[in-house]
């Protein structure tokens, strides 16, 4: 059985881990999910290393809202790097999954944007865990989470046919 962990934030303004974990539960069994919370997206790296050895995660969903102001730019950056080093020390993969508090222009819309990148982002957690080739298959795709898909670019730009 794999497991699924959910490191998310008190921050945060909307309950993400929740769509996420509803998400993942519509999407067929075969795992555990085990969530771990903690204050703010600067403390998700720990978070989601505990998942990892604490509880055997095979991969981790790290969900978190950096503020608008830029010293919440900057404590999301260091956070993204953290989650990296983690995946890198661990071996494991880590979907961050961060919606900027300033990426919608009001609360509805924000609300919508968060649901919608979590449970996108549930998705290609599962799929990365049980149907890697789907995410081959989508490769590029253009696909966006939270937001409309920007499509694949027409024509010949040096394709190779698939071949190496």
């Amino acid at each position: 059985m794999k497991a699924i962990g959910i490191a998310d934030t008190t921050f945060a303004r909307y309950d993400m881990a929740a769509s996420a974990i509803d998400e993942l539960s519509s999407l067929g069994t075969g795992f555990v999910i085990s969530r771990y919370t903690v204050p703010g997206i600067k403390d998700l790296p720990v978070a989601c290393k505990i998942l990892f050895e604490r509880d055997h995660c095979d991969l981790v969903i790290a969900l978190g809202m950096p503020g608008p102001k830029p010293v919440d730019k900057t404590s999301a950056h260091i956070a993204s790097s953290g989650l990296m080093q983690v995946q890198l020390e661990k071996s494991r993969h880590i979907i961050e999954v961060f919606v900027h508090e300033d990426e919608a222009q009001d609360e509805d819309t924000l609300a919508r944007l968060m649901d919608r990148r979590a449970r996108e982002h549930a998705r290609n957690a599962f799929n990365l865990l049980f149907y890697q080739q789907r995410l081959t298959r989508d490769a590029g795709q253009g696909l966006r989470q939270g937001f409309p898909d920007a499509g694949p670019l027409q024509g010949d730009h040096g394709s190779t046919g698939g071949r190496h």
